[in-house]
């Protein structure tokens, strides 16, 4: 039943929205004549690597940088795609990667191959289902490139305060799953992008009828700064930062998930 869930919304939403998508694109074009795809390697269900389609925010060859991280602040991004991440629309063509069977609508975000090479077996739990489009961390860091904005190091920033948190969520996401979760989850992350302490306080309302611990739930009101803090399964919080490519990843984790 998910997955005809995702693809019957997935169609309808690529149908409707296909002039705002052409629109989208031919904007990006026309800033700097590159194509305004992106289509960036991450990790999906089971450990398998695949390429999610984006519009492109950045400038051409911008991951060549060695920063998988983005601030609101990043010199990278271009004009539009400042306005994209701000609108998240350049997360729409991801529904192609639905139709594929890649992602799914509600699910745990996909993280690059360097990120998922720092999962703890309990986080890798998350790759036992398919990567999602939005899921309760899309709402509860939808401000994640102004978290990182600042930062010397962003990659690293991230994986302190950042991922302990989000993968927490999508733990507990996977032991709550349901059809009717999944329409509450989707229906927050529209709501968000009208009013945001709305789709948290709808955040908190599931993260009660869960059971999660108080910690995880005062966090994800965000009305406090956020504190480092050691991953799932860890005992340490991350204390440095290794990129490692798709190939590392794929000989180091073989085995699938």
């Amino acid at each position: 039943m998910k997955r005809i869930l995702d693809l019957t919304v997935s169609a309808c939403a690529l149908l409707l929205l296909a002039p705002l998508l052409a629109l989208a694109a031919l904007w990006i074009f026309s800033e700097d004549r590159h194509s305004p795809w992106f289509r960036g390697m991450r990790v999906g269900r089971a450990g398998v690597p695949f390429r999610m389609l984006k519009f492109r925010s950045m400038r051409v060859d911008a991951w060549k940088t060695g920063v998988n991280s983005t601030s609101a602040g990043d010199s990278r991004i271009t004009r539009p795609g400042r306005w994209l991440r701000r609108t998240k629309l350049d997360e729409l063509p991801q529904f192609f990667n639905v139709l594929l069977g890649h992602m799914s609508l509600v699910g745990p975000r996909p993280q690059v191959a360097a990120d998922a090479s720092l999962y703890t077996a309990e986080e890798r739990r998350m790759l036992t289902i398919r990567p999602g489009i939005t899921d309760l961390a899309s709402i509860v860091f939808s401000d994640e490139g102004e978290i990182l904005q600042g930062s010397a190091d962003p990659d690293l920033m991230y994986n302190q305060i950042i991922r302990p948190w989000k993968s927490r969520l999508a733990l507990l996401y996977l032991d709550h799953q349901s059809l009717l979760v999944d329409g509450k989850i989707i229906w927050l992350s529209g709501l968000c992008l009208v009013s945001r302490p709305r789709a948290l306080a709808g955040v908190q309302d599931l993260l009660r009828d869960w059971g999660a611990g108080e910690r995880l739930r005062s966090m994800a009101q965000r009305n406090t700064p956020l504190v480092a803090y050691p991953p799932p399964g860890a005992e340490a919080v991350v204390d440095k930062y290794v990129d490692k490519s798709v190939d590392q990843y794929i000989q180091a984790h073989s085995g699938g998930a």
